[in-house]
């Protein structure tokens, strides 16, 4: 009996730890409600591990992400943005957290399926000390994530893609993948050429030393960022 009850207990708590970005924040202030500026995925707060989007079209916006029913805000390249977490509940993984951007063809962000360019304007890794220890990543206990929209990026209609990797089953090529598309409209001078552009899926590889982290052996020392540079303006 005491076995099963800790099966379930642990069970329980890897459920408990698990999350989804749905709520936008603009400069401080909340907009709108849950997925009103989201596309809203079919796998609710559920992660998607590395063998199954690496090399996905899901990788972009998450599993049944599809463009067509969802709303888009109007915001200035200056702005601080913000993915709040559904249900105000905290990252309780291990991990780095991401900002990708793709700008829209002529017709429009509405029906965008994400297949063009992309781009990474954010990171965030470990603050300081051992990437084992879990209250060591800056993003450990957050209730989201946040950056500025570069001044100099180029004005139009964008898919905005946050994401959170865990990494405490990844040692089993299980990290785990949360993540989600805003539709934004960046207004601005622009200027700025984004580089370097990427396409997604392509941006990991289940055997870069940050997707297959082992945080268990001890071993791991620093850990490396996946994907590509941070495009700053």
């Amino acid at each position: 009996m005491k076995t099963h009850s800790l099966l379930a207990l642990l069970a329980a708590s890897l459920v408990e730890g698990h999350y989804i970005f749905n709520r936008l924040i603009v400069n401080g202030k909340s907009i709108g409600g849950e997925y009103a500026y989201f596309r809203k995925n079919s796998n609710t707060y559920m992660p998607s591990f590395t063998d199954e989007v690496v090399n996905s079209p899901d990788m972009r916006c998450n599993k049944g992400a599809k463009p067509g029913n969802t709303a888009t805000y109007t915001v200035a390249a200056g702005d601080k943005i913000g993915f709040k977490l559904f249900n105000n509940e905290f990252i309780e993984h291990p991990g780095p957290g991401f900002v990708y951007m793709s700008k829209a063809p002529a017709s429009g962000v509405a029906s965008y399926d994400g297949s063009g360019d992309w781009f990474k304007v954010y990171e965030t890794g470990v603050c300081s000390g051992s990437p084992n220890t879990d209250s060591n990543w800056c993003s450990w206990q957050k209730d989201r994530l946040e950056f500025t929209i570069p001044k100099t990026i180029p004005p139009g209609e964008y898919l905005v893609r946050v994401e959170h990797i865990g990494l405490h089953q990844a040692n089993q090529g299980k990290a785990q993948f949360y993540m989600e598309c805003a539709q934004l409209k960046i207004e601005g001078a622009g200027g700025g050429v984004p580089e370097p552009l990427v396409k997604i899926p392509g941006i990991y590889k289940a055997s870069d030393p940050g997707i297959k982290f082992d945080k268990w052996s001890g071993k791991e020392k620093t850990y490396v960022m996946p994907g590509p540079k941070v495009w700053s303006g």
